[in-house]
């Protein structure tokens, strides 16, 4: 989830021109900033990202990895993947955060209230990537694309369902797949909320 979070978050900050250090800033944002808004308001201080920083190394590694493979073949991604490889790595992200979140939530002792549970699990999706798109300076890919945080949502109500019965490792899988599965299918079939014009 870190490294497909942190090639997206990349991905952008390239797009926008800025430079190594600037990539690699958005990549972690985007892969550890979720799970940090998720891990304060929980109470898990200081966040899991910064007590264990393997997660935010890992997207810090990514990030440049994409920058020096993007500055190499510029033309060629820019022209023909781009578009696509921000959306496959930000929905297995989002997959992966979106459930882990919920199941987080569930283990500290939350699973009483599917309120919350299913908020951690959106937060943790949602939280990275809003936090990308602000210091990006574009519109929130949340209100405007494919469904997202929609997505994240129904990935966190598979996970709390199947929680109960399959136990953690399963329904991470689940939710996970179910939020990769909707955003296919949102990207493909090009579903969006209704929107005043």
């Amino acid at each position: 989830g870190a490294a497909a979070f942190a090639i997206s978050g990349a991905a952008l900050g390239i797009r926008k021109e800025m430079d190594l250090f600037g990539v690699a800033m958005l990549g972690m944002t985007t892969a550890v900033g979720g799970g940090m808004l998720r891990d304060t308001m929980l109470g898990l201080t200081p966040p899991t990202a910064l007590r264990d920083p393997v997660q935010a190394l890992v997207a810090i590694a990514v990030s440049i990895l994409v920058f020096f493979v993007w500055h190499r073949r510029k033309a060629e991604l820019h022209n023909r993947y781009a578009e696509t490889v921000l959306l496959l790595a930000d929905s297995l992200g989002l997959g992966i955060f979106s459930a882990h979140g919920a199941a987080i939530a569930i283990q500290a002792g939350y699973g009483a209230n599917w309120f919350l549970v299913l908020f951690m699990g959106m937060l943790t999706g949602v939280g990275g990537g809003l936090m990308r798109d602000m210091m990006a300076g574009v519109p929130p890919y949340i209100f405007v694309k494919h469904i997202y945080a929609c997505a994240s949502i129904v990935g966190a109500i598979v996970c709390v369902y199947t929680y109960r019965w399959f136990g953690v490792v399963f329904s991470l899988i689940f939710g996970s797949a179910a939020v990769i599965l909707m955003r296919y299918l949102a990207a493909h079939y090009r579903w969006n909320l209704p929107k005043l014009k």
